[in-house]
């Protein structure tokens, strides 16, 4: 249950790709709309898969949003009558996205994020753990792997029909046709290194 007083927090909705992340935020937002929340929402502008000026999920549910190409240009859009920041994909805006979101928190407002935690390599995506670590709500959903159908925590990056290398960009926008949902077993990383000390035992 969230908290009713006006007090403001964070919210993390979590996962891997094709697990209803945007979906889930999108969700969240309508129902504030309902409520006549002051929201604003924004989301990266690499991310220009479906709309410059909606985000868009993969069932193509949509809300209108700002596009912007670093956390801190939120703060050109937000008032003091703001009740609700919500942010897409937001593992793509930098670091200074947790000072931003913790800022906003301490500020009254309610603040909604969706974003990937683990990269394609299944290593943990840039500040994500921390923003994780401060959040007061944590919603981390699962997908279905293309491979065995059992619950995927993890992406698939897919170059040319075949698994990506673990030295391969970590930032590459894309959606059906690069990525995959995988289970731990299933999820694959040619090159990707091994811990040989906990091996050897």
């Amino acid at each position: 249950m969230y908290l009713t007083q006006k007090d403001g927090w964070i919210e993390v909705i979590t996962g891997p790709m094709f697990a209803g992340k945007t979906e889930e935020l999108i969700r969240r937002i309508k129902r504030l709309q309902y409520a006549n929340r002051n929201i604003v929402v924004f989301k990266p502008t690499i991310d220009n898969r479906y709309a410059e000026d909606e985000v868009v999920s993969h069932n193509n549910s949509r809300t209108r949003s700002i596009s912007i190409s670093k956390a801190d240009e939120m703060m050109q859009y937000i008032r003091p009558d703001t009740d609700v920041v919500a942010v897409d994909e937001i593992q793509f805006l930098g670091e200074e996205a947790v000072d931003i979101c913790e800022y906003l928190a301490d500020q009254g407002k309610r603040v909604i994020v969706s974003g990937l935690d683990r990269d394609f390599r299944g290593e943990p995506f840039s500040f994500m753990p921390k923003l994780l670590a401060l959040a007061e709500y944590v919603t981390k959903l699962s997908a279905i792997c293309v491979k065995c159908h059992t619950p995927a925590t993890r992406t698939q990056r897919i170059i040319d029909g075949k698994p990506a290398k673990y030295d391969d960009p970590i930032i590459l926008v894309g959606a059906k046709d690069s990525y995959e949902a995988r289970c731990r077993d299933c999820h694959d990383v040619p090159g990707k290194p091994v811990n040989y000390e906990i091996h050897k035992k």
